[in-house]
């Protein structure tokens, strides 16, 4: 008798951290099901990459087109210059921040982990690329868990839908470092906020990728 799998969400961006997020789930031994958004970002580039990324791990996705008409992002806003890299410790809140961004993705995850049974959603948000993100940080994902629990029917029925956020304590050559180990393909990821045929190399991004590859002392293909 085949025993089936538990199920989870994996919030797949395109982007390094959480495609390992995703092999980490599948190391797990869940049955993973990648959730991917197309939201107004500035390019599709990391759309079509998470979609391989996916199928590379053997996981169904589903692609979620929806629209923040309001802007608020120079992620959002395609036409405006990305801020210097000069800027990427600044205190200050980045301009590449997205206003709720992954209130509005946990929402339509945890809905869809609802209807599908599943017990846990996968985030690959960290705390050190993106420090400055309110959205990203332990405090958030511990208030959305609770939220969760008390605003679903699964969680009125003691079926605890568990948000996952394995990484965010972690830096990111500790990070890549995990997904050599789980031989994640990131040959297939993109990081660059722009959307080119290669990586600028300059953007915040960027910045964080290459240093952490080094860092890692992992080549990368």
């Amino acid at each position: 008798m085949k025993i089936s799998r538990p199920k989870a969400v994996i919030l797949l961006s395109g982007g390094l951290d959480s495609a390992v997020a995703l092999y980490l789930a599948k190391q797990r031994g869940f049955d993973c099901r990648s959730l991917v958004f197309n939201y107004g970002q500035r390019h599709s580039k990391e759309i079509e990459c998470a979609k391989k990324i996916s199928l590379k791990a053997g996981c169904d996705y589903k692609l979620l087109n929806i629209s923040l008409p309001w802007k608020g992002s120079l992620l959002l806003e395609g036409s405006k210059k990305l801020p210097a890299v000069s800027n990427r410790f600044a205190k200050n809140i980045p301009s590449t921040y997205v206003p709720g961004r992954n209130i509005i993705f946990l929402s339509f995850a945890l809905s869809y982990a609802e209807a599908i049974g599943a017990q846990s959603i996968f985030i690959g948000a960290h705390n050190q690329d993106y420090s400055g993100y309110p959205d990203c940080r332990p405090e958030f994902f511990k208030a959305f868990s609770a939220m969760a629990l008390k605003g679903t029917k699964a969680g009125t029925e003691n079926k605890r839908i568990i948000i996952e956020a394995p990484l965010l304590n972690k830096g990111k050559a500790e990070i890549i470092k995990i997904g050599a180990k789980l031989k994640v393909p990131f040959n297939l990821t993109w990081s660059c906020y722009k959307g080119g045929k290669k990586p600028c190399g300059k953007c915040d991004s960027c910045y964080f990728r290459i240093k952490g590859f080094k860092e890692a002392g992992i080549k990368e293909l």
